[in-house]
Parts: structure tokens; sequence; C-alpha cells
């Protein structure tokens, strides 16, 4: 009997574990919902693996989440379409108005051109999310949207969305987050945001917005960051500001406000970051302002007309980490900086005001300090100038100070003393009849020398200018096909950055190691932790206090190429961010002579030792990356110095572009790390310490065939060497220039042609397996590496080009996926050289999108400073993705003219 009930209680058990594991498993239980399904798989192209039609959406589909048998959510970012659904995209989704009980859908980066459909906010009651990031969705923000009663997010950002804002948006009770950001809206912002009693963060920014800013938004008590930078809000700000206790991060930048900083922002308790740069504001900053404020770490004031003395609470700030009051009227003695400044790392950019005075020995915690283009004088402080930017002062012992006359009228003009250069006044002329004695017939002479000498020189010194300015004006048209921002066409569609507009400065650096800590992690820097010696220090992996494994680099500060790498990379670590570059967790700068840099440890370490590596079999046998990997490490690469190139502004130029410093995590996704040699490209000019520092003096030596190495076809020569090593298998080519490897280049792109896949065959890795298919990318990669390796630097394509051709390698060697095989026609080849090599030429239209807003400015007068303004030279600097909406590509480059350079 007893055996029976236990029986009888297991049988009860599992049948109780098989209802549970059921009920977990939900299925789509409603027939209309699954058709509706299917419709929106076929209209936007939605490929089988992600949405596979013999098996149940909520339990197999690719971001499709169900709540008790009904459709719940979509998520379809990142998704990549059939190659029907990439020849036509469009907002199609009209079958989502049958999942009524939609919570979220989610098309960040799916690319769905046109407009938001009005039945949105009408057959969509339930859903609480709605993210079209990078969409390119255009046309008005429909008024329709006011209706969606649940609505807790809604991300519209980086589109082409035109019109004013719809104050029915004001409607949005439960709404949290808004961010219009990156668009072309007009008007001004309704007043009625002010009834959003739930909303955290509002994003604005880079529109074209009017009108003063609501005095009602500083009504919004959970406001916690407030983004209206980049627009035309001309007015003063509003004093109800003050009244957003709970704001983190204030950016009111690139607009046309007046007036001074409302001295009620120091309510702005929790304030980390204010930035209100570029805006026309002027008067005395008060000292009350900034007391108050111990959480704010980033203060952006430059750009305005700020005048009197910098604020002494501001320099002394326990949390400041970045500091930028340039370019403003302050004046007055330099003040002395706190050495009560909490954080590390700290960056302060003072120059291009009228700050006199002498230097002080010490600069606190300030790690580095721009005050070029002041009037301080007297004599530099010992140690002091290695953290420091002097230029243009009225310093002694100093290169490029300002001229004596202009020290001294600005002294004279204040009633203050001035050391004229730490030489003495000039004694009084003599009096009338006391004129000196005439000058020896030898000195005459030697004065008459001295005179033909300078003018020999001087001549000399005008025929040289006149012969580089010919030379520069002829080169002219080189460097501008060089840079890597320059004008050379729109990126072919569907390429997404994946960084902000303006990244966050300091995002990496976080928080700061002791000595103590990286001692323990590396075990005293042992040699069973030595990893490698590189040339900007040595390399230790170690593991932190919680187990996380990290790299650790020993910088030797006696060094000067060493030390000036570090300051390099940490500089470039503070103001540039990407999932591309190898993550910076820390620093450590407590020793004098000897610094330290943590990095995320990689565990496949680099390309040059993860090519080929020992098995883990019994005969300790030697095997190398697969194809798909390998294609997979070479975009990645792509895809960071593309970055570089880019998105920064001005371009950053990486210079140690080789295998060893493309990085691997786990999942072989690229890191690029060996950051040290990072510096500005030739031609770009920056007046920022931040940038500055990355300008290398000695940073021009030659590069291939007469290149500069301070250019990015220097960097795409050396990226297609490393093509090459993961195309061939041979190692060490990446790294090296000697004879032995120009040889070696010159056979192996003879094997490299556009009318022969099989000749490629000849120089294929041998330990690669690889069918048909396989063979035309591998073919494919070949090519893109020989248009890297052109000889002459300004044939070379752009990185942005590079990338889109390794995303598409077939398209590189066949017309379309569905063709047998066969090379292309000569309209087809026109058509990859237009695609990797880019514009020389571009249509009057090309900046223009049919019924679209120009980014120029709505009366289309060019605005400088907006993203998609032209700067000096004609060059455009911008990081929107929005795209055109027909790309015009100019008379392409014949590879013939390329093979016949190599001699076949």
């Amino acid at each position: 009997m007893e055996d029976a009930r236990r029986a009888l209680l297991r049988l009860v058990l599992v049948l109780l574990l098989i209802h549970c594991s059921l009920a977990q498993q939900s299925f789509l239980n409603s027939p209309s919902e699954r058709i509706a399904l299917l419709d929106l798989r076929s209209s936007l192209g939605l490929r089988g693996a992600d949405w596979p039609i013999k098996s149940d959406p909520c339990n197999n589909w690719k971001g499709v989440q169900c709540k008790n048998g009904r459709v719940a959510g979509i998520n379809i970012s990142g998704f990549k379409r059939t190659h029907v659904g990439r020849s036509n995209p469009s907002f199609n989704v009209d079958s989502l108005v049958n999942l009524t009980f939609l919570e979220y859908f989610n098309a960040s980066g799916f690319s769905l051109p046109g407009s938001i459909p009005s039945w949105f906010g009408y057959g969509l009651g339930s859903l609480q999310v709605l993210d079209l990031r990078s969409s390119s969705v255009s046309g008005p923000v429909p008024e329709s949207l006011g209706n969606l009663s649940r609505l807790g997010a809604l991300h519209l950002s980086d589109n082409n969305l035109a019109g004013s804002i719809p104050s029915a948006l004001g409607q949005l009770m439960q709404l949290s987050v808004l961010d219009l950001s990156r668009n072309s809206l007009t008007g001004q912002i309704p007043p009625n945001f002010a009834l959003l009693s739930n909303l955290s963060r509002l994003d604005l920014s880079s529109n074209y917005l009017t009108g003063p800013i609501p005095p009602g938004l500083g009504n919004i008590d959970s406001l916690k960051f407030l983004n209206l930078s980049d627009n035309n809000l001309a007015a003063s700000i509003p004093v109800e500001l003050g009244n957003l206790s709970q704001l983190v991060e204030l950016n009111l930048t690139k607009n046309s406000l007046s007036g001074s900083l409302p001295a009620e922002l120091a309510g702005l308790k929790d304030l980390v970051r204010m930035e209100i740069g570029e805006n026309g504001l002027e008067g005395e900053l008060p000292d009350s302002l900034f007391s108050s404020l111990e959480k704010l770490q980033v203060v952006m004031l430059s750009g305005n007309k700020f005048d009197g003395a910098l604020p002494v609470a501001l320099l002394s700030l326990p949390s400041i980490r970045v500091l930028d009051a340039s370019s403003n009227n302050f004046t007055g003695v330099l003040p002395t900086f706190s050495s009560n400044i909490n954080a590390s790392g700290v960056l302060f950019n003072l120059s291009n005001n009228m700050f006199y005075g002498t230097l002080s020995s010490s600069f606190g915690n300030v790690s580095l300090i721009d005050l070029s283009a002041n009037y301080i004088q007297g004599k530099v402080p010992d140690g002091s100038q290695s953290n420091i930017s002097l230029d243009r002062n009225c310093l002694q012992a100093v290169t490029n100070q300002r001229s004596l006359s202009d020290c001294k009228l600005f002294y004279a003009e204040r009633g203050l003393s001035f050391d004229n250069f730490g030489t003495p006044e000039l004694s009084e002329p003599p009096l009338p009849g006391h004129e000196a004695a005439p000058a020896p017939k030898k000195r005459r002479k030697r004065w008459i020398y001295i005179l033909v000498g300078l003018l020999g020189g001087l001549g000399f010194i005008v025929v040289l200018v006149l012969i580089m300015i010919f030379v520069l004006r002829k080169c002219d048209k080189t460097i501008a096909n060089q840079r890597g921002s320059s004008n050379v066409g729109p990126v072919p569609e569907g390429h997404i950055p994946s960084v902000p507009k303006d990244p966050v400065i300091l995002s990496n650096l976080k928080d700061s190691f002791t000595y103590e800590q990286l001692l323990c992690a590396t075990g005293e820097f042992g040699d069973a932790n030595f990893i490698k010696s590189g040339h900007s220090g040595d390399l230790f992996r170690g593991f932190l206090d919680g187990g996380s494994p990290v790299v650790v680099k020993k910088v030797n500060f006696l060094s000067g190429k060493m030390k000036e790498s570090y300051m390099t990379e940490l500089e470039f670590f503070s103001k540039y961010s990407h999932t591309r570059l190898v993550p910076l967790l820390g620093h450590c700068s407590e020793n004098d002579n000897v610094k330290f840099l943590v990095y995320k440890y990689m565990p496949h370490g680099d390309l040059a030792s993860s090519l080929y590596s020992v098995s883990d079999s019994e005969d300790d046998s030697v095997q190398s990356l697969d194809w798909i990997t390998r294609l997979k490490i070479a975009i990645g690469a792509a895809e960071g110095l593309s970055y570089l190139h880019h998105e920064c502004n001005p371009p950053i130029v990486h210079r140690d572009v080789q295998a060893s410093s493309i990085l691997l995590d786990d999942k072989f996704e690229v890191r690029l790390g060996s950051l040290g040699e990072v510096c500005i490209q030739e031609g770009d000019s920056c007046h920022n310490v931040l940038t500055r520092l990355l300008r290398k003096p000695q940073s021009s030596e030659p590069g291939p065939s007469g290149s500069s190495s301070v250019t990015c076809a220097y960097d795409v020569y050396c990226f297609g060497k490393v093509l090459l090593e993961l195309v061939t298998g041979k190692l060490g080519i990446s790294r090296s220039d000697d004879e032995t490897t120009k040889e070696w280049l010159e056979q192996t792109l003879g094997y490299i042609s556009i009318y022969d896949k099989e000749l490629v065959t000849k120089i294929i890795d041998p330990s690669l397996i690889i069918d048909e298919d396989l063979l035309e990318e591998v073919w494919a990669m070949a090519i893109v590496a020989r248009s890297c390796l052109n000889p002459r630097s300004s044939k070379r394509p752009p990185m942005k080009y590079i990338l889109k051709a390794l995303e598409n390698p077939l398209k590189v060697s066949r017309e379309d996926s569905y063709s047998s095989g066969r090379l292309r026609t000569t309209s087809s080849r026109r058509s990859w050289n237009a695609a990797i090599f880019g514009g020389r030429r571009h249509s009057s239209s090309e900046n223009a999108v049919p019924g679209h807003t120009n980014r120029e400015g709505v009366s289309g007068s060019k605005q400088p400073g907006r993203i998609g303004s032209h700067g000096s030279g004609g060059i455009e600097h911008s990081y929107s993705n929005k795209r055109l909406s027909s790309e015009i590509f100019p008379e392409p480059l014949e590879m013939q003219d390329v093979e016949q350079q190599y001699g076949h």
C-alpha cells in the first residue's frame, strides 16, 4: 500500500513538471496573429533562418516574444534582409495592426524608408515601447502617436523626420524617454511637454528648433537628462531649470542663447554634466553657481562671452573630470588649482582667454591643462611642461609666444608690470650733443657682411616658400582624396555608424587603479604573467579582485617615446569610444617614472598568434582559422578603422595597422589595439588641447611608395597587407616593409586578377578548406587587398568602401547573388570601381534629398559647425547616417590601369 502511494505521488510530480514546462513554453494560439507575422515576414523580406515558417513563432522565431499565447513584442534590430527584401525596402508594416497585444516594436538600425503611418496611434493601443532609431524614417511625426496612452519610450533619433513636433505628444502621461534627436524637425518645443510628469530623458538635439526654451520644463521633477543642443533656441536660459532636482546631464550647446547663467542652476544637486558652450552667453559667472554642485564632473563653457574672474569654486569641484572654459573673456590672475579634487586624469582647457600673472609650481590632480592664448608671464616651473600647453603667452624661454609689443600693450592697459620676457629695459636715448662715437671700420664691415647674409638668406627663404606653395597646390587634390572624412561620396546603403554623434568624453577611463591593486593582480609583475614587450610598454596578464582577467601595460616614463605614447593613448581614450577599440578599464599614475594602463583581457590574443594555433588533440597538430572567421576578423578590423577615418573629427590615423594590433575576444570579435601611435591626419587643423596632443611632430616618417604615415591612405595600405595575410596565411607581412616583403608582394599581386578567379588559388593558404562559393569570397578579399596596395596613395579606396566591399564580397565578384558565377561585364566592373574607390566627382544635387529639408539650414544658407555643413576646403564632416534618395557615383577608375602597374 505504501509503495502504491509513493508511485502515485511520483506520477503526480511528473505531471506537475510537465504542466509547468508546457506553461512556460508559450505557443502562439492565435491563427490571425500567425498570419500577420507571416505577412510581416514577407513585406520586410526577413530571412527564413530568423523566422522559420514551419516552427512556432513564440518559441523559435528570433526577436518574437509572447505572453499567454499572444504576440507581445517584436525586435528586428540588426536583422538582415533577403536579396529580394534588400532590393526594395520600405516602411511596410501594415500587418502590425492585427497584433492587438503588441507591447513593444524595435526596428532600430533596420532600414524602413518611408513615413510612420498614422494608424500607429490608433491600431497599436497596447504599445509601450516604439524604437525606430537609425531606420531611415522620413516625413512628419504623426499627431496620432499622442493616442498611445501606455507608451513609455519613444525613440526616433537619427532619421530624416521633418516638420514640427506634434503637441499631442504632451498627452503621453506614461512617457519616460522621448528621443527625437538628429532629425530635421522645425518649429518650437511644445509648451505642454511640461505635463510629462514621468519623463526622465528628453533629447531634442541636432534639429532646427527655434524659439525660447519652455520654462515649464523646469516643472518635470523626474527629468534626469535634458539635451537641447545644436538647435536655434534664441533666448536666455530659464531660471526654472534650476528646479530640476534630479537632473544629471544638461546640454544646451550650439544654440543662440544670450545673457548669463542663472544662479538658480546651483540647485541642481545631482548634476554630473553641464554643457552650454558656443551660445554667445555673456556676463560674469557667480561663484555661488558651482559651490554646491559636488557631483558635477563635466563642465563645457567654451565659445561664449563670459568675462570676469573664473569662479574658484569651479576649480575646486571634488568630482570634476573635464572643464572646458576656452574661448571666453575670462581675465584676472590665473587662479590656484585645488588639491581637493578627488578625480584623477582631470583635463582643463582655459585657452583663448585673458588670464595673466605667473604660473604656480603645482596643478593639483590636473593631468592635462591648456593655457595657450593667454597673457601669462614669468618663468615656467621645472617639471611642469609635460602636461601643460603654453603657446601664445608672454612666458620666458618658451617657444611660440606672443610678440613683445602685444604683451606690453596688454599689461600697460591694465596698469600692471610686465617682466619684458626677462630682459632689462633698453636705456634712454642719449642727450643732444652727446651722440655716441662712430663705430670702427672693422665693425662697419662686419655689419655689412651680416646684412648681405641676411638678405641672401631672406631671398632663399622666399624662393623656398614659392616652391612649397606650388607643391602644396599640386598635392591639394591628393590630400583631399586621402582624408578619412573627405567628400568621397555617400556611404553605400546599409552602413550604420555604431557610435553616437558626440562620443562622451572620458567614457572609457572609468575608475583608476592603485599601484597596490596592480601589483596584486599581476603577481608583482612576475615573469609568469609576462606577455610580451611592445614598443610602448611591457604587457602583463592579471586578475582583479573579482576574478576579472585584465591586461596591464607597464610604461617606463624615462623613455621619451613611451611617455609620449602613454599620454597619446590616455588622451585618445578620453575623447573617443567605439566597440571596435580595445576597452580601457583604467590607469594608474601614482609613480612619477612608471605609469600603467589596464585593458580588458582578450582571450584569443591577436591575429598574429591566433591565425595558427596548436590544437588540443594528442598529436599537438596545428590548426588554422577557418575562412568564415577570417572574413569576420577582416570586417571587424575595417569597422574600427572606418570609425577612426570617417567618424572621428578630425580623422584619426592608426599608424600601426598589423596583425599584432588586431585583438580578438572570446568570440573572435575584433578590438583594435596598439593605439599609442594614433595621430590626427595631416592637413587637419584643430585648436583644442584634447586633439593637439595627438599631433606628433615626429610622426611624418615615409610610408609605402612615398606616402606619408600621417594619412588615412597609409592605414589602408597596411590593412591591405593584413588582408593578404588572411588570404595567403603568410604571417609577418603586415609588420614588415623590407625588400623581401616588397618582392613577395609584387609576386603575390600578380596572381590577383578580376578576370581570372582560378589564378588566385595559387596563393591561397593551403590549410583553408573552401568550396566554390567561399572561393569567390576569398577572391573578392584578394581584389580588395590589391586595391588597398595601389602604389599611388590617391588611388586607394577610403576605408568605408573597403568595409562595404568586405560585408558584401560576392558583389565584388558577381553581378548578383543569382548569377552563375561568371565575371562581371565592363559595366559591372565600373560599378565595383565606383563602390570601392568612391567619388571623385559629384553632382551638384548630391547633398540634397528630394522632398527633404537640406541639413545646411532651413533657409538654404550654410551654418558653420552643424552636421552636414562644410568646413574649410569643402571637406564635409558628418556623423549623420541619413541616406540620399539616389547615390550618384562618378566615373570610376579602370582596374586595367592598376593591373598594368603590376605587370600582369
